[in-house]
């Protein structure tokens, strides 16, 4: 079973969203989905100032196994990328939720935050796939 923190919000594409409550949400990729990937070799982050709509292509993850697409949960402009992972994209493997964040949004409307799935959610949506 994959862990899933019950304070995060969740896109049935596997990204998850901590929303800072400044405005701001940070935003990386389940564990669920870095399991799947596997070792992961790099990651193509967006740049900071861009701006996303919901849905959108903003970042990709590349392991041994493949590469795959992660897209924006929520309008924004991205305020800021993690650096870290140009050096170290292992560290999405070892903490999804915390090192392995993957940028930071300044959102467009915080009710979109609110509308994404709770983990509840995002745990029936993986029984369901």
């Amino acid at each position: 079973m994959s862990n899933i923190p019950a304070e995060l919000k969740f896109v049935t594409s596997h990204e998850w969203v901590r929303n800072e409550g400044d405005g701001t949400v940070t935003v990386g990729i389940s564990d669920h989905a870095q399991d799947l990937l596997g070792d992961l070799v790099h990651v193509d982050l967006p740049d900071v100032g861009e701006g996303f709509t919901a849905g959108d292509e903003i970042a990709v993850v590349e392991s041994v196994k493949a590469a795959s697409d992660v897209y924006c949960p929520v309008a924004g402009e991205v305020i800021e990328v993690n650096e870290e992972l140009e050096d170290s994209p292992e560290l999405v493997n070892t903490d999804a939720y915390g090192d392995g964040w993957l940028f930071k949004l300044k959102v467009e409307d915080e009710g979109e935050v609110d509308s994404l799935l709770d983990a509840e959610g995002y745990e029936q949506s993986l029984d369901d796939e």
